[in-house]
């Protein structure tokens, strides 16, 4: 594989140029997927203003607004890493409420947040409609190997012992579960576009041969 160092800002210029070459009769629905510590989140928030500027419309979604009750996510006690990895997200929701609609000749009628995980009750948001030819921005964790049809994925990998070092103490019961997400799904071998953010301010892209 080559790795090629990228600054931050030229990182967001090149993903924006890929996601605004999609053709513009359907929607491009991009999946930033990480762990907290490599702040997926932030990338995709970079992005919406650019790509408005390419001329798309931008809806941003997180996969946080999707986990499940905390009844069901606790189940097996609140730091249980086995639950964390297969339990919290909603997928069903994910797909029923934001992906699926965005499938060729449907509605576009998305659902931007469902259920909010601090007061662990739904969240009571309307439902917006993205323009055919719009880009859905969905940032979370664990988002790969689900079945989940996203037209583009990106993958920020930290290797273990940066995500050990990043991952906030309280946090650190989750890192069974990204070890378990490496070895069952390997992400950075399945995602189109892998990018190494050991250090946040240096990524590099990982290109395949």
């Amino acid at each position: 594989m080559d790795v090629r160092p990228i600054s931050p800002s030229l990182l967001v210029e090149e993903l924006a140029d890929r996601i605004a070459s999609a053709p513009r009769e359907s929607w491009v629905r991009v999946a930033f997927d990480g762990a907290p510590a490599a702040r997926p989140d932030d990338l995709a928030d970079a992005l919406a203003g650019p790509l408005r500027l390419r001329g798309r419309e931008v809806l941003r979604v997180s996969a946080d607004d999707f986990l499940r009750p905390a009844s069901l996510r606790f189940e097996y006690g609140k730091t249980d890493p086995d639950a964390f990895y297969t339990d919290w997200l909603d997928s069903g929701a994910l797909m029923r409420e934001v992906l699926g609609p965005l499938d060729p000749g449907r509605s576009g009628k998305i659902l931007p947040t469902l259920w909010d995980s601090a007061v662990d009750r739904a969240t009571r948001a309307p439902y917006v409609t993205l323009p055919e030819g719009g880009v859905l921005l969905l940032d979370g964790f664990l988002l790969l190997g689900r079945g989940l049809p996203f037209d583009l994925t990106v993958h920020l990998r930290l290797s273990p012992g940066a995500l050990a070092r990043r991952t906030a103490e309280e946090q650190r019961w989750t890192l069974p579960a990204y070890a378990r997400y490496e070895e069952e799904v390997a992400p950075a071998s399945v995602a189109d576009v892998v990018v190494r953010v050991d250090d946040l301010r240096h990524p590099a892209v990982v290109t395949r041969r």
